[in-house]
């Protein structure tokens, strides 16, 4: 019957996750599937985002709110499913994006590191198949370009949708003579497009910068090593990354 199904299922997942899953596939029988819809209204992990925030906050940084977490994983999304990628794929770039910078409630240095450890035993905790979770933590944890790099689809499309992400609305502070170069940078960019072309199989970022605020100097003295982590991530879609900033190629 079902129910002596479920039971052992029980029994074999403590045993062997693995050949659990292996067993229950056989039968015609799912794991609980997460979904993005879930982790959205997850009251730990948005905790997690809302504190990690509010620490970058008092230190000075640009925001890292739900705002850029939800932009990231939807940006994410949307890569994937422009380059025609499997919708699995994209429900675990979402995740992964949504959850990316959870690190920073522990600390912002490391914080890819940390969050991938964080983000493990959250989704641990919701039975979430381990294979899933492992591509979402890896995609977590190489997401910081001090650290990391884009190592298989999902982190790519979560890299180029985290690093993408520069706007004025990002920075905190009106008050200007607070600003650091990050808050100049992020401010002088009045307007930003992510394109997206298969058949030329190009990613483009199209940005239009106030040279009176920012140069471009300025720019990619912050922004290179994004910029580089986004062409490696162009890459594992068989695409080329292109920057473009007030209407001339930069990258």
């Amino acid at each position: 019957t079902y129910g002596h199904c479920v039971i052992y299922a029980i029994y074999l997942y403590v045993a062997d996750p693995a050949r659990t899953i292996y067993i229950l596939q056989k039968k015609g029988l799912k794991m609980a599937q997460i979904l993005y819809k879930d982790i959205i209204k997850n009251k730990e992990i948005n905790e997690f985002i809302k504190k990690g925030d509010a620490n970058l906050a008092t230190l000075g940084y640009t925001e890292h709110s739900k705002t850029h977490c939800v932009l990231v994983a939807e940006r994410a999304a949307y890569l994937l499913e422009r380059f025609g990628h499997a919708d699995a794929e994209i429900e675990l770039a979402k995740i992964a994006g949504y959850m990316h910078d959870i690190g920073n409630a522990v600390n912002r240095e490391h914080h890819a590191e940390y969050g991938a450890l964080l983000a493990n035993d959250i989704l641990r905790r919701m039975d979430m198949p381990f294979t899933d979770r492992a591509t979402i933590v890896s995609a977590i944890g190489h997401h910081d370009e001090s650290t990391g790099g884009a190592v298989d689809i999902v982190s790519a499309a979560m890299i180029i949708a985290d690093k993408t992400d520069v706007r004025r609305s990002r920075v905190r502070s009106r008050d200007k003579s607070t600003y650091d170069i990050h808050d100049w940078v992020n401010y002088a960019v009045t307007e930003a497009n992510l394109k997206i072309n298969r058949e030329k199989r190009q990613i483009a970022l199209e940005l239009k910068i106030d040279k009176k605020i920012c140069t471009m100097y300025e720019y990619f003295d912050i922004f290179l090593g994004r910029m580089q982590m986004c062409r490696h991530g162009a890459e594992l879609f068989g695409a080329k990354f292109k920057l473009t900033a007030n209407g001339s190629k930069v990258l």
